[in-house]
This record gives C-alpha cells, sequence and structure tokens, in this order.
C-alpha cells in the first residue's frame, strides 16, 4: 500500500506566520489587532462552534484591514518573498520523503504566500492546497475605508480575549471577555457584512479546520482513498479537523512543535528545531507502518534508529547532538499536559513569542 506524507506549512516547514506578520507590518498596531481575531478565532471554531465558521477563519477577518491599508496582490507576493524564513532541514526534508512517497502540503496560508515558499523549496505548487486570494478585485469606497480604520482603532483598545484552561461554552468565559465577543459580532456579521468589503468575508474561504480535513480527503482519493497510508503532519487548532479524521483512520498524526490543540489530536509529539526528523518518521512509517513508529516514540532513543533508519538521515540526525537533538514522544493521558506546556513553551523558542502564542 503506497504511503503520503501530508503537511501543515506554517510550522513543520517554515517559522512564518505571513499573515500576522503581514497584518503587523501594514496595519497600525496589526500584531495585536490579528492575536485579538486570532483568539476570536479560537473561541469561534472551538468553544462557539459557529455554523460555517472554521479554525482559520483568521484570514478572511484580517483582509477588510488588509485592503484598507493597501495590501494588494504584488505586495503580498513581495512581502511573502522577502520575509520567508523556513525550519532549518526543511528543504532536505522534503526532499527525501519525495523521493520515497507523495508529499503534499495541506496549508491555510493565503497563496502568495505558499507560492513563494515553493519557490524558495523547488516543490510542485499542483502539491498545495491553500487559501486562494484576490484582494485586487474587492472595492472599498474612501468613507468604507475610514470606517474600517476606525474600527481597527476601537478593536485594538479592546481587552484581550482569554480563553480559561477548559472552557467548554460561551458562560465559561469571563464577562469581559463575553463583551468584546459581542461586540466583535456585531461589526462583523452586522456591520462589515453589509459594505462592499464584506464580499471578502464571504468569499475568501481559509484552508482551515474542515477544509483542511477535505483536502487530505482529496489526496487519499488520487491514492485509492484508504487514509490508513496517511501520515499527517500539523501544529495548530487549524490541524484539529485533520488529526481527528487521519487518526480515526488508521493512519498517523504527529504534532511538530504543536500548540495544546495539536498535542490533544496528535499521536506524536516532535520538539525539533530541525525539520529533518519529518524525514525519519516518513520514512519508518513508510517502512514498517503505524505501530512501529508508535513503538518509537514510546520508547525514544536516537541510537535505536540506527537499527531502522537510512545512514544519510542518521548522519543529518547525529550532526544535531547533542543542542538540537530533536526528541520525539508518543502522546498518552498520562503525559498530555506536560507534553502541552513543553511543546507550547518550545514552539515560542522556535517561532517566536508572538507567532508561537497563536492558536
Amino acid at each position: 500500500m503506497m504511503k503520503i506524507f501530508i503537511t501543515d506549512c506554517e510550522g513543520p516547514i517554515s517559522k512564518n506566520d505571513n499573515a500576522f506578520e503581514l497584518s503587523s507590518w501594514l496595519i497600525p498596531e496589526g500584531d495585536k489587532l490579528f492575536a485579538l481575531l486570532s483568539r476570536y478565532d479560537d473561541v469561534l471554531a472551538d468553544i462557539v462552534k459557529r455554523p460555517g465558521y472554521k479554525a482559520g477563519d483568521t484570514l478572511r477577518l484580517i483582509v477588510p484591514f488588509l485592503k484598507a491599508y493597501g495590501a494588494t496582490n504584488a505586495l503580498m507576493k513581495r512581502f511573502s518573498s522577502e520575509t520567508l524564513l523556513l525550519i532549518p532541514g526543511a528543504g532536505e526534508a522534503l526532499r527525501y520523503v519525495r523521493s520515497i512517497m507523495p508529499a503534499f502540503m495541506v496549508s491555510t496560508s493565503y497563496e502568495p504566500y505558499i507560492s513563494a515558499l515553493c519557490d524558495a523549496l523547488d516543490f510542485p505548487m499542483e502539491n498545495v492546497y491553500c487559501t486562494k486570494i484576490d484582494i485586487d478585485k474587492y472595492y472599498a469606497s474612501a468613507d468604507e475605508v475610514e470606517r474600517i480604520k476606525a474600527l481597527r482603532e476601537e478593536i485594538v483598545n479592546m481587552p484581550m480575549i482569554e480563553i480559561p484552561q477548559g472552557a467548554k461554552t460561551l458562560n465559561d468565559l469571563p464577562p469581559e471577555t463575553r463583551r468584546v465577543m459581542k461586540r466583535l459580532d456585531e461589526i462583523f456579521w452586522r456591520e462589515m457584512a453589509g459594505m462592499n468589503m464584506g464580499a471578502a468575508i464571504r468569499d475568501v474561504n481559509p484552508v482551515g479546520g474542515y477544509e483542511k480535513a477535505k483536502a487530505v480527503r482529496e489526496i487519499a482519493a488520487i491514492f485509492g482513498g484508504d487514509l490508513s497510508s496517511v501520515i499527517y503532519v500539523g501544529d495548530s487548532i487549524t490541524d484539529v479537523e485533520s488529526f481527528k479524521l487521519v487518526r480515526k483512520s488508521g493512519g498517523l498524526t504527529v504534532s511538530f512543535n504543536g500548540n495544546q490543540y495539536a498535542i490533544r489530536e496528535a499521536e506524536v509529539a516532535v520538539l525539533s528545531h530541525n525539520a529533518i526528523i519529518l524525514a525519519v518518521l516518513a520514512e519508518q512509517f513508510k517502512k514498517f507502518g503505524r505501530e512501529h513508529v508508535l513503538n518509537l516514540a514510546e520508547n525514544w532513543d536516537i541510537n535505536m534508529l540506527e537499527d531502522y533508519c537510512s545512514p544519510s538521515l542518521i548522519d543529518k540526525i547525529r550532526s544535531l547532538h547533542p543542542e538540537k537533538t530533536p526528541w520525539v514522544e508518543r502522546i498518552t493521558p498520562e503525559n498530555m499536559e506536560r507534553l502541552i506546556q513543553e511543546s507550547s513553551a518550545f514552539r515560542k523558542i522556535v517561532r517566536g513569542e508572538a507567532i508561537g502564542s497563536l492558536g
């Protein structure tokens, strides 16, 4: 049975959060704006479960603000090319994986960023599912631009949304957070819905949540539809539905420097500065199957790999020793909370505090 490698992009392959970085650069206080909308996204997707809304839809909510402050297709592509920051070993890992099995990316990132990344990695765009956007086609009048800018000012002065651990309903959130949620609902689903730029919120369809899972199904269908043949790598809330789908179908799910959402749904946790470990796990999955990889993760020892792994990969892993040796661990109910803390902290070291804190 042919094995298939599917990975998220931002996190396992690159250090960027392109939409966050673009917003931070182009929009005044765009870092706070994006961070607050990302928390809003987490609540809508994970707690409210708003119909028609999915994890990653921050990338449609932010579009009116990007447009109001001058974003164009050309600017987005240029910014993406100039700020691209790969995880060390990502290119080498993807080249090796592509030499032994079909490899795909399923990413919530905007297409201009993915195009820049594929150019840098010589990875085929036809093997990528990502968020399509043509920001040039949207129009906002001068009055509408001023109103969007006023709404930006209002939002960045809101208190940050707080999500207590274990929160299941809106009533589990602090009163101040519930007030912020109510006001953001009014802004996006009433006021902006009636603007010309409301078309962008309706049109842009980020590949996150169930859209990622849909892409995984489509990829598997190309090769016969057996999801047990898939190894899926992700790191955030946008990967949860894909993790659930692949795990329940008997495939292998790997969190790479993941946050709490990823650790709760994946089977294997990887903490690594270097992406070459993904080539190692993909090779082991291809040769020996899911249970073998889970056993390796449960009894992780770099020395064990000498009995199974290709010499070129072993040499690369050993070159990282001792400071940056990857850590791999099977996720269990007993170690899950510890791994959430360790992986979330490590994620911030690799990608930075601001990006590492996003859902």
